[in-house]
């Protein structure tokens, strides 16, 4: 059962990957009244962790937080004032940001505003492509953690397999030993029981001999007294 259980899961891990695409499209979504151009993508992971990670990024990767670029959230709406992404642009940027969970997964969405023009595929093109570049690598580094997390499950399914596998073979020996000395039990009570069979016919015959035995003594007591009667009345013919 256990060994169906790890196949299933090698099965489905094999699957999943398939299904891990890097896909950046350029869209527009309204934040707060104002409609922003930006890119997203879509990770199909736990949108808990997709956040997390994503905020984690924007914390430690999106230039040195300072109170100028401090990265502040209201209601899963990301901000960072003066960002800075030199892959991007060598000037601040103004970073808004939102993850969205839907079903076909997690939406990580980023509109940059160099001041001039918010960065997108027509206007700024070597700047898109360095943007795109930047969610793609972030999708990628999610996707081999969690293949990661997946390769660590499937070794301990394994490992919990081998371990069951040898609890079972050491289970068949232990029945191999117990079947070798129920037929070694067997054989010493056969010989027990041809022992005592023999045993039983000599007693047996020791009965029968005693039978013969009594039946002499009873014989020789009987002589012994009829004689004794005879001496006594030797007794009584002397005149």
């Amino acid at each position: 059962m256990k060994f169906f259980y790890f196949a299933a899961f090698l099965l489905l891990f094999t699957l999943s990957g398939f299904t891990q695409k890097t896909v950046v499209t350029e869209t527009e979504q309204n934040i707060n009244g104002v409609p922003r151009k930006g890119q997203q993508i879509s990770i199909q992971l736990d949108a808990k962790l997709v956040e997390k990670a994503w905020e984690n990024y924007l914390k430690e990767k999106v230039g040195k937080l300072t109170s100028k670029n401090i990265l502040t959230s209201n209601k899963g709406i990301y901000t960072i004032e003066q960002g800075k992404i030199e892959a991007v642009a060598s000037t601040p940027l103004r970073i808004v940001s939102k993850v969205d969970v839907t079903e076909g997964g997690t939406l990580v969405w980023w509109s940059l505003d160099m001041g001039s023009a918010y960065v997108n595929k027509d206007a700024t093109p070597q700047q898109y492509e360095a943007a795109e570049t930047i969610l793609r690598d972030f999708a990628r580094k999610l996707y081999r953690e969690d293949v990661a997390r997946q390769v660590i499950d499937a070794e301990k399914v394994l490992a919990n397999t081998q371990a069951e596998e040898q609890r079972v073979i050491k289970a068949a020996d232990e029945i191999k030993r117990n079947i070798e000395k129920n037929k070694q039990r067997r054989i010493e009570l056969e010989a027990e029981l041809a022992q005592n069979a023999q045993e039983l016919n000599q007693l047996n015959l020791d009965t029968e001999n005693n039978l013969k035995q009594q039946a002499t003594a009873k014989q020789n007591v009987e002589n012994m007294r009829q004689a004794v009667e005879v001496v006594k009345n030797k007794v009584n013919l002397i005149e």
